[in-house]
């Protein structure tokens, strides 16, 4: 895989081309391909995660000194999770690059978004080890930090969880619950689907590295589908 188009893109060039092929590598494509010498992005990803919670933590700390660190933590939390993490990663072209397995490269729906968001935190992993922090920085305030101020706007930071069984007990009076429906991965990286029912009829999944999570993800895509915003 060529990454020179992708570098162009987004206006960095990597010193170490290995990062950033390791930070595009899908566990499932080296089960696929065992003859590949390259290693998966998971630990890219684990350290892509603390980077950019702490880059996007300083960005809101000094963008709104007046908010209270309650609303801090809500808005980081809408920066950095699956949905806009996903839909940034999408945007860049990342999905072009990606390297998969047959049949993870099958599937464009939820499980997609959630392998791209995962993508974009193993290349911010890569760029800080290549580049630094600053590198980091620069990326974020260009893809990441203009959507702020919408996600401000329309309220998207608040819990969504919450918001969703005020509208359920509201508008059909019934109360949401949660079942965890798949857990994969070793206990120190787990990985939780967990679905939101109103009574017998299941309205959406969310997936997310602890199940408090992907039950929040899940509420946020029940909001959507019902038209609850």
């Amino acid at each position: 895989m060529d990454f020179s188009a992708f570098e162009k893109k987004v206006g960095i060039v990597f010193k170490d081309k290995t990062l950033l092929r390791t930070a595009f590598t899908h566990r499932s494509y080296l089960n696929e391909n065992r003859r590949s010498s390259g290693q998966h992005n998971e630990r890219l990803e684990f350290l892509g995660d603390a980077v950019l919670e702490l880059v996007v933590t300083k960005y809101l700390f000094e963008r709104y000194p007046d908010k209270t660190e309650g609303d801090l933590t809500s808005y980081r939390s809408a920066l950095v999770n699956a949905n806009t993490l996903g839909d940034v990663s999408e945007t860049l072209g990342m999905n072009e690059y990606l390297l998969l397995s047959r049949g993870e490269a099958k599937d464009t729906g939820r499980a997609r978004q959630v392998i791209l968001a995962n993508t974009i935190e193993a290349f911010i992993g890569a760029l800080y080890l290549d580049q630094g922090y600053g590198a980091v920085e620069s990326f974020a305030a260009q893809h990441l930090f203009p959507l702020t101020d919408e996600i401000v706007r329309t309220r998207l930071w608040l819990d969504a969880k919450s918001h969703f069984q005020e509208k359920a007990q509201e508008d059909v009076g019934v109360t949401p619950h949660y079942e965890t429906i798949k857990e994969i991965g070793p206990d120190h990286d787990k990985h939780f689907t967990v679905a939101v029912f109103l009574g017998w009829e299941q309205v959406a999944q969310g997936d997310g590295r602890s199940k408090q999570h992907a039950e929040q993800e899940a509420a946020k895509d029940a909001l959507e589908k019902k038209r609850w915003g």
